[in-house]
């Protein structure tokens, strides 16, 4: 595979991966910020009453934070999985040329003196 083709899927595979990444230490934060601030039961008045296990324990959410927190979680886990694979693939690319290159190293007769 040419040199410039490589170094673009390595740039994709980096782009997805990040961001990905990024995503889920992001909901991590949300998760932990939402373990030690919301009630551990539900209160209707307030609109929490979807249960969500965090670490062991429950706590209650509105819909909206649910909602909001899933899409995080689900997104970032779809754009590091992505990167994941291109990154994979850029691998499985560079091992093969790298195996040609070094194949054809051999090829070449070595002039002795």
């Amino acid at each position: 595979m040419k040199p410039a083709k490589l170094a673009t899927l390595k740039f994709f595979a980096l782009l997805f991966l990040l961001p990905g990444l990024a995503g889920l230490i992001v909901s991590a934060m949300i998760s932990t910020h939402y373990r030690d601030t919301l009630p551990k039961w539900a209160t209707p008045e307030q609109m929490r009453v979807v249960p969500r296990n965090i670490g062991g324990t429950v706590v209650y959410q509105t819909v909206q934070e649910d909602h909001r927190l899933s899409l995080i979680q689900d997104t970032s886990v779809g754009v590091f999985v992505i990167g994941l694979g291109l990154g994979l693939v850029y691998l499985e690319k560079w091992g093969s040329s790298r195996v040609m290159l070094g194949e054809e190293e051999e090829a070449v007769p070595h002039n002795a003196g």
